[in-house]
């Protein structure tokens, strides 16, 4: 796999999931297998560019290549200018959002609502090739299916895409109207592979090595793009490039290793957005890990009645203690547990 001139360790990829993908946690993904990870959306409204949380999603430092930034927006001209500022704050690819379902975005007419204006989705995506090719800056753009089942027109919308210059697509298997319910199809991302030249990326209820696989096989896509099931199991990059690779599985992470990996992602998180805050929204992180493991549900309760980083920290360490103590391993998800998480992919 190659995004422009950027070649990548592998085919299966870090979806942006708003809340989610910040620097910490795609380093995370990065170190644990992921081949390619997209940062959560960054608006391109410039009014709220010198945000406290649009610097932070802006924020790379430290990240290893290739700096993917996602822009979201519903203006060609502020889709444009947003390109460029964040390709001034190191960004080396752009992706365009064109698949996030939630209403706040798409009651904008940004997001996967786009899909419903062919002609300005497309503008769109022109603008921000126009800016981003004297750099030397790949595009790319994630989509769905469609609007909704009536009105499928990812294949159209490709051709479109692909003939202003934009390299790679990712195209979940929903459509808007089903945001993250039901289950992904898989015919429209086959037909979207089968209609452009450029690679095609799967995305949608990929939980399991098997499924990666079978994607792969069901679209003839080029990758898989992960999203809920590496919410609290990062592993799953490692695991599926595994499998892909060889057939086999691997042995589940030590509990050791998942300590370790935890109260390192903890103290990347903190150092990101500050104590207070920092302790707030690693909650739904930690809460991640534990779900599955004995006794996560009444610490996750506990933890989050801790208000201070070394709290947090030493009750983290203490519980994983216990934990590794009775087992050695991390227990295999149970099937289909990725579907009963929220999801914030965009």
């Amino acid at each position: 796999m190659q995004i422009g001139q950027f070649p990548l360790a592998n085919n299966v990829f870090a979806a942006p999931m708003a809340g989610v993908t910040d620097r910490p946690f795609r380093q995370l993904c990065k170190q644990l297998g992921a081949g390619y990870a997209v940062s959560e959306m960054v608006t391109s409204r410039r009014d709220l560019w010198n945000s406290l949380k649009t610097s932070r999603r802006a924020d790379h430092t430290g990240e290893a290549a290739p700096i993917a930034v996602q822009i979201a927006g519903t203006d060609p001209d502020m889709m444009a200018e947003a390109a460029a500022y964040n390709v001034d704050r190191g960004a080396q690819i752009i992706d365009i959002n064109m698949g996030c379902p939630a209403k706040k975005v798409c009651n904008k007419w940004a997001g996967s609502a786009l899909m419903q204006n062919e002609a300005l989705a497309v503008s769109i995506a022109e603008a921000v090739v126009a800016v981003c090719a004297p750099r030397n800056v790949p595009v790319t753009l994630k989509m769905r299916t469609g609007w909704c089942a009536q009105h499928r027109n990812a294949v159209v919308l490709a051709r479109a895409f692909e003939g202003v210059g934009v390299q790679m697509l990712t195209v979940h298997g929903r459509t808007r109207e089903q945001g993250y319910s039901g289950h992904a199809e898989y015919d429209t991302i086959a037909a979207v592979k089968a209609a452009v030249r450029v690679p095609v990326v799967a995305n949608g209820d990929i939980a399991t090595p098997e499924q990666a696989r079978a994607v792969l096989a069901a679209t003839g896509a080029d990758a898989v793009m992960i999203g809920r099931a590496a919410q609290g199991r990062p592993w799953i990059f490692r695991e599926v490039a595994h499998f892909l690779a060889t057939g086999e599985h691997l042995a589940p992470p030590l509990v050791a290793e998942v300590r370790r990996l935890l109260l390192d992602h903890l103290a990347e998180h903190y150092a990101l957005y500050g104590e207070y805050t920092g302790v707030r929204s690693a909650r739904k992180h930690i809460g991640w890990y534990v779900r599955q493991l004995p006794g996560g549900e009444d610490f996750r309760q506990r933890m989050n009645r801790l208000e201070q980083p070394d709290e947090q920290l030493a009750a983290v360490a203490a519980f994983m203690d216990e934990m590794g103590s009775r087992h050695e391993r991390m227990p295999t998800p149970e099937p289909g547990s990725a579907e009963l998480l929220e999801e914030t992919a965009a």
